[in-house]
């Protein structure tokens, strides 16, 4: 899925943290950065640090199916991701890793490497920290934010779709990036198997919070979640700084 924003055309009246979590296929990073661009936020993809962090332990020759392994080189790599939603960067050790990250083998990597108790406490601080620093408020999406990164968020969201509308997105995606697409079958496959790890493991598993509010994007464009998750943020804004007067 693909939109064009616009840069400035609507401001958020208060600094809002908002969390926007569900699993992969939904449209969050599409409505995430969307939104951040409208509202004059910041937007941290979540979900990039943890393949960041699996390409670093594949390029070092980290096993990374030895949890014990990935424990003890957890903190070797520095991240650092930029939050301006025209342009999100992430750079490891100081190299680009913006595209490196998004290839098949850190795809398949990135659910064993993200369980790891110790890599989420790492990148979970990093997280917090990069929230706490953004001066105007900024859209965090991933898939244990509201729950366990920013449980005192302004806002969570927690997007859903079917499997198929999944699947048919992410296919898409795959192909607009000139990367080996698989057929629709097996990425409906393989998008369940990744929300069947990433909601069992026991560390920050993929769930929604109590107080999220739910979006279901499977019959809706592009352009309407991303209207609709603004009208939320704007209002919980209005009500945040209504209250600080």
């Amino acid at each position: 899925m693909f939109v064009t924003v616009e840069t400035a055309a609507r401001t958020a009246p208060a600094a809002v943290i908002v969390a926007i979590d569900g699993p992969a296929g939904t449209g969050k990073s599409s409505t995430s950065k969307a939104v951040a661009a409208k509202l004059g936020l910041g937007y941290l993809d979540t979900g990039a640090q943890y393949r960041a962090i699996t390409w670093w332990m594949l390029n070092n020759g980290i096993d990374v199916q030895d949890a014990a392994a990935v424990a003890d080189a957890a903190a070797k790599p520095v991240i650092v991701s930029g939050t301006d939603p025209a342009a999100p960067t992430i750079t490891v050790d100081g190299l680009d890793a913006v595209g490196p990250i998004r290839t098949q083998e850190v795809t398949a990597a990135v659910s064993a490497v993200s369980a790891v108790p110790e890599v989420r406490a790492l990148i979970t601080d990093l997280q917090r920290s990069i929230a706490a620093a953004a001066p105007r408020g900024i859209v965090v999406e991933g898939r244990d934010i509201g729950i366990t990164v920013l449980p005192d968020a302004d806002l969570k969201i927690f997007l859903t779709a079917s499997p198929e509308a999944r699947a048919a997105r992410r296919s898409g995606e795959l192909k607009g990036k000139d990367l080996q697409a698989t057929d629709l079958a097996a990425t409906r496959e393989a998008l369940i198997k990744r929300d069947a790890a990433d909601s069992s493991r026991k560390t920050s598993p993929l769930a929604k919070a109590d107080d999220a509010v739910e979006v279901d994007t499977t019959e809706l464009t592009l352009e309407q979640v991303i209207e609709c998750v603004v009208t939320l943020i704007e209002g919980v804004s209005a009500e945040k700084a209504g209250l600080a007067r």
